[in-house]
């Protein structure tokens, strides 16, 4: 019993040493202990915000796909329902979004460059803020749910930078983190969750938003765009974009390939881009005089040829194109040859209503339906699914002149890492045409704005980014 008696007495004496030990550490390192509280509390917000902008987008796709699903069903029960929906909704939409959400027009991913580099001694109109996220996500939902070719994924860089922008405030200043570092992160965690690919977010922020990102931010900027990654993963599945999809194609040959996929779609992606980059600040004419005079008339123009479209095609150019691109790489039942050009002009055309809407998803639908068309003169030379999923590459990759981030978007998405090369290849190729065809979408775009926000009159009555 004493001997009971004596060992808790020495086991108390210890740790009442230890803890005036503790005390005394404490309070010598008081200060410092502080310090990095308020580090780590920093990041465990920054990180939280990264987490949000995979809920955002998890939300953004669930929306999106019920209003397709809604669409179609309506369409199905009444065919003549987009002629008065579809031109309606166009007017109605961008009156709102004009007089609700200025700044929300467009694909998204120009007004996050635009805002990393405008001067902040300059009057400036917000391009990124938690009512502009709100009004994209809840007019580009209603877009597509009217049948405008429109993708979710763009928008989602808006949102995603939106919602980081808007955290910064809470963040300690001592821990210098830069407001385009925020928007950096913010965008690069909407793609990764948007396409449920974390790698391609990290290069699309390297390749798209910025090249000079310290390094001393990379490993939070990291972090943040895996966090919102695992989110989207967690409630969507751990699956790819477009689920299973097997490909390859013989070495020798498919030199062959790779070089007619890129330099076709180089050209077609080039043209795309010039187009989308003409209706935004070039164009000129009576139609575009009456654009300017009479938008929302306009508006209610572009939403009647997308309902013509989508008759004359039978329903395949309506909405993203997630559903047409998806069959054509499982092997369904073959598209008709016009897909590709018919989802093309439905793009432009929607692009031009000046609706919030982005383009990535259309873009990988034209680029399998050009695919499509291929495979019948590449059909000895590569597997079906080999040149589609290269034409997607080379569609994309010219559309938005990032052949990095847009051959890693499709690698991830179809579980392509055999065709990796062939992917890169294509990738690089594409870009290079395109680049004799038109200037970088994004970045023009983004030129544009912040040019057009340091005139001291009034912006432009349809602001197309």
């Amino acid at each position: 019993m004493k001997r009971l008696k004596a060992n808790l007495l020495a086991v108390r004496a210890r740790l009442e040493h230890r803890w005036h030990r503790g005390q005394a550490y404490l309070r010598a390192n008081q200060p410092n202990l502080a310090a990095q509280g308020q580090i780590w509390m920093g990041r465990a917000i920054f990180w939280l915000c990264g987490i949000a902008v995979g809920f955002a987008a998890v939300a953004f796709a669930l929306m999106t796909d019920e209003v397709t699903h809604l669409f179609k069903e309506m369409v199905r029960h009444y065919p003549w329902a987009p002629f008065v929906l579809t031109p309606l909704a166009g007017a109605a939409l961008l009156w709102v979004t004009r007089t609700f959400f200025r700044g929300a027009e467009g694909s998204g991913i120009p007004q996050v460059i635009a805002e990393m580099k405008r001067s902040p001694d300059l009057p400036w109109r917000p391009l990124i803020s938690l009512r502009i996220a709100a009004g994209k996500m809840i007019v580009g939902v209603a877009a597509i749910g009217a049948g405008f070719s429109f993708g979710r994924e763009g928008p989602t860089v808006q949102v995603g930078a939106s919602l980081m922008a808007a955290v910064g405030r809470y963040l300690p200043a001592h821990l210098q983190i830069q407001r385009r570092h925020l928007l950096v992160a913010g965008g690069a965690a909407g793609i990764a969750a948007a396409f449920n690919t974390p790698l391609a977010g990290i290069i699309f922020a390297i390749e798209e938003l910025t090249r000079s990102v310290e390094s001393r931010m990379s490993g939070i900027i990291i972090t943040t765009i895996v966090l919102a990654g695992v989110v989207a993963q967690t409630w969507l599945g751990n699956h790819n974009y477009y689920g299973q999809v097997v490909v390859f194609g013989e070495t020798a040959e498919l030199a062959q390939t790779i070089l007619v996929c890129a330099v076709i779609t180089g050209l077609a992606g080039g043209l795309f881009s010039r187009l989308l980059l003409i209706s935004a600040g070039e164009w000129k004419g009576r139609l575009a005089d009456f654009r300017s005079s009479h938008p929302y008339r306009f508006a209610a123009f572009c939403g009647l040829l997308i309902a013509a479209l989508g008759w004359a095609s039978g329903g395949l150019t309506w909405s993203s194109g997630y559903d047409e691109t998806e069959a054509l790489l499982k092997g369904g039942e073959p598209l008709p040859w016009y897909f590709g050009p018919a989802k093309f002009v439905a793009t432009v055309v929607s692009y031009m209503s000046g609706l919030p809407g982005g383009i990535f998803a259309p873009s990988l639908a034209i680029g399998a339906g050009i695919g499509q068309n291929l495979v019948s003169l590449l059909w000895d030379q590569a597997f079906p699914t080999t040149v589609i999923v290269l034409c997607m590459v080379g569609f994309m990759a010219a559309v938005t002149q990032a052949p990095i981030t847009s051959f890693i978007i499709v690698m991830e998405m179809v579980n392509a890492y055999p065709l990796v090369m062939g992917l890169m290849a294509t990738a690089l190729i594409a870009s290079a045409v395109s680049r004799a065809v038109s200037r970088p979408l994004y970045a023009t775009l983004a030129e544009s704005m912040v040019s057009s926000q340091q005139k001291p009159a009034n912006p432009p009555a349809l602001n197309l980014p």
